[in-house]
Formats: structure tokens, C-alpha cells, sequence
């Protein structure tokens, strides 16, 4: 029985743990929860943790195919890096800039679509989901954490569904008490994540130094 409740508790906690800062995802669920209600605002989330389910199966897919290849772990690596990095420069020079397009962006979508198809295509641009949860997904694997078996996938998977939805829930239906402090994070949120992807890349560097000698 414990071995069902793993790979989900995995799954939960990272997915949690990922989506907890004030983002565009999260943030826009709880303007629709002020704006329009609780009911289209869990209608918004549902689209958006839809999306979340495909980008995570896509993730777990894709480490499954990686961790059959070794050698092509230590490539991945490497181009892990070069990826992590760049990341790191656009959080931390460009996407302030690109912020204020985002807005009209999310603007516009929502006009012109229900609030389902609105989650789902703002889950749908956000591209940083796929990659990490490759990186997380064959950590686990090579600390046998988890294996690729399909049960052990569906399960990892709806865990991390579980816990993006669940921070979405808590901004809808919690945001009006913390409102006023989520504003130094949206200012800043770019920062930190880039801080993440710089310490990422840094640490996949050392490893991948470290297996050269």
C-alpha cells in the first residue's frame, strides 16, 4: 500500500512546493475568484491543472526515455546547464520587460474564451513545467525514489495535478488575507525564480565536473 502513496506524495510535494510562489497561474485564479467568484475561478483551475496533467505525463515520458540511456544522461546534463543558464539571464534581464505584455496578453485571452480554456492556455504558455519536472523526475529515478512503471507514472502524475490544484484552491479561496503581501513577490518573482535556475545550473555544473575526474 505504501508503494501507491509514494510516488503521489512525490508528486504532491514537488508540485506544491513548485507553484506556491505567486505567479501568473495562480494569481490569475484569484482575480477571477475576487472578480467573478469562487466557482469560475475552480473552473479556471481545473483548465489549467488539465494542461499541468499533460506537460507532467509529457515530463515523466520523456525522463523514462532518458534514464534507459546513461550516456545520454551526462549530455542532457550538459545541455542542462547551458538551458538552466539562459533561463537565469531571461528572469533576471528580460522578463520584468515582458511583464506588462503578459497582462494584455491575459487580458485578451480572457475576453475571448471561457474561464476553462483561459487556465488552460495560460498553463499552456508557461514552458518551465516540462523541463523541471524531467530534471526531478530522473533524480528520483537514479536515487530509486521511483520507477517507470505505469501505475507508479499515473499515480506521480495526479500527484503533482493534486498539488498544483490545490495551490490554485487555496489562492481562491485564501487571497484576500494575504493580498497585500503578495505584492513584493509579483514584483520580484522573476528574480527569485532565476536565483532558482542559477542554482540548478551550478549544481548540475559541479556534478557534471565531478564525474569527469
Amino acid at each position: 500500500m505504501i508503494g501507491y502513496v509514494i510516488p503521489v506524495v512525490l508528486g504532491f510535494v514537488i508540485s506544491f512546493v513548485a507553484t506556491a510562489l505567486p505567479g501568473l497561474l495562480n494569481m490569475t485564479a484569484a482575480k477571477v475568484s475576487l472578480k467573478e467568484g469562487r466557482k469560475s475561478a475552480k473552473i479556471f483551475a481545473i483548465g489549467a491543472a488539465t494542461v499541468v496533467f499533460v506537460q507532467a505525463y509529457v515530463a515523466v515520458t520523456f525522463a523514462r526515455l532518458i534514464s534507459r540511456n546513461p550516456e545520454l544522461i551526462a549530455e542532457l546534463q550538459e545541455v542542462g546547464v547551458g538551458i538552466f543558464a539562459i533561463l537565469t539571464i531571461y528572469f533576471f534581464f528580460f522578463a520584468k520587460k515582458k511583464e506588462k505584455k503578459k497582462k494584455d496578453m491575459e487580458l485578451k485571452v480572457r475576453s475571448k474564451t471561457g474561464n476553462y480554456l483561459m487556465g488552460a492556455m495560460l498553463s499552456a504558455l508557461n514552458f518551465f513545467p516540462i523541463p523541471f519536472y524531467v530534471f526531478v523526475t530522473v533524480s528520483f529515478s537514479r536515487g530509486r525514489a521511483f520507477d517507470f512503471s505505469a501505475l507508479n507514472t499515473f499515480l506521480f502524475v495526479a500527484g503533482i495535478v493534486l498539488g498544483a490544484y490545490t495551490v490554485f484552491y487555496l489562492y481562491i479561496v485564501s487571497f484576500r488575507k494575504f493580498q497585500h503581501k503578495t505584492e513584493f513577490f509579483m514584483r520580484n518573482v522573476h528574480y527569485f525564480i532565476g536565483s532558482v535556475t542559477g542554482i540548478v545550473a551550478i549544481i548540475t555544473l559541479i556534478k557534471i565536473l565531478r564525474n569527469q575526474h
